[in-house]
């Protein structure tokens, strides 16, 4: 009897377990208006005037050179320490700073996440960023994970935040498709955010921020989710906007990077599958013909510290409308000192 219930009492901690996360499970409803909050003092943005715009995903503090992540096949879970996660947010926020940005893209900004001490990254990226208005997104939340056992990952709320020296007169959530299988409770919700930017001429700038899906995407789903962003741009386009769309695309954003800075096929790690270039509409292209002499990584993978041995790719980057001219593009060397991305900036104008 006894030997019953020793076997019956942890099946039961388990059903109870996967009963709380699929009871727990919701996702964000689409079409979710969002509040900007203002702190800029500039007028409306033009046309003919040169803007520069960066995009990085922060990596929610945790990812010094050193650090791995168990999804990744590496070994840690949680961030170093309440300590470091402070440390690569503001090392983060004064890298992008550093390019005197009018428009900054981020992603992966936890709020109140176990893996980075329940650090507010939102609130304070916001205080180096003053002058700006800006928006924040939900990308993700989650029910506590159990996993990995030895440091169970926790909790996550993670999201996507814009700012804009420029006034953001409304901004919107769109929910991409994701799975609908077991594969949901990994990779959660995903999204990109819309953010409007009044210009001079009647028209406006649409600013949008993606952190599409990594570790539960498929064909299928990687298919959805880049054509409905794109054909959402195109609509945009057709009715005069200027659409200027960047962010973690999750995809080998040149089609080859994976080989030309490092050899990796393109096989060999499933959520770096090629962009698919070939969906995107007449009307929106996709920014890769850098500045560089040589290619620039903008992501690690984790598996691994950063060194010699560790695999690197070129994820995340820019789509723009045909009416946004792109004068300069660069993705930045950082050595991966305070995130598992680099920090992507381009300079564009707005077509007359």
């Amino acid at each position: 009897m006894k030997i019953r219930y020793l076997i019956a009492a942890p099946v039961a901690v388990i059903l109870i377990y996967v009963l709380y996360v699929i009871l727990s499970y919701d996702r964000i409803p689409d079409m979710q208006a969002l509040s900007p909050v203002s702190g800029t003092a500039e007028e409306a943005a033009e046309t003919g005037r040169a803007y520069t715009v960066v995009t990085q995903n922060c990596g929610f503090g945790a990812y010094s050179p050193d650090f791995t992540f168990f999804m990744d096949g590496g070994s840690e879970s949680w961030a170093e320490s309440k300590e470091s996660v402070i440390a690569n947010t503001d090392a983060a926020a004064e890298e992008v700073l550093s390019f005197d940005p009018d428009f900054v893209l981020l992603q992966e900004i936890d709020t109140d996440s176990t893996r980075s001490y329940h650090v507010d990254q939102s609130e304070r990226m916001a205080g180096f960023f003053e002058g700006f208005d800006r928006v924040f997104a939900v990308n993700y939340h989650s029910a506590f994970l159990m996993y990995p056992f030895t440091q169970p990952h926790g909790a996550s709320n993670s999201g996507i935040m814009t700012f804009s020296r420029f006034p953001i007169s409304s901004a919107l959530r769109r929910s991409l498709t994701i799975s609908t299988g077991f594969s949901k409770f990994l990779d959660l919700d995903r999204c990109y955010s819309v953010s409007r930017i009044p210009v001079k001429d009647g028209k406006e700038l649409v600013l949008y921020n993606i952190h599409s899906s990594a570790y539960g995407g498929s064909d299928e789903i990687r298919t959805a989710q880049i054509t409905q962003l794109t054909e959402d741009m195109l609509a945009e386009y057709k009715k005069g906007s200027y659409c200027v769309c960047s962010g973690d695309f999750n995809h080998d954003f040149t089609g080859d990077s994976a080989i030309v800075l490092g050899g990796s096929g393109t096989g060999e790690f499933g959520w770096a599958q090629p962009f698919p270039a070939e969906l995107l509409p007449e009307g929106i292209s996709r920014c890769i013909d850098y500045d560089d002499e040589s290619l620039v990584a903008t992501c690690r993978n984790c598996d691994v510290p950063y060194g010699p041995d560790c695999k690197v790719f070129v994820v995340d980057g820019f789509l723009v409308s045909d009416n946004v001219s792109v004068l300069e593009l660069h993705n930045v060397d950082t050595g991966f000192a305070y995130s598992d991305h680099q920090p992507v900036v381009m300079r564009f104008q707005l077509g007359e």
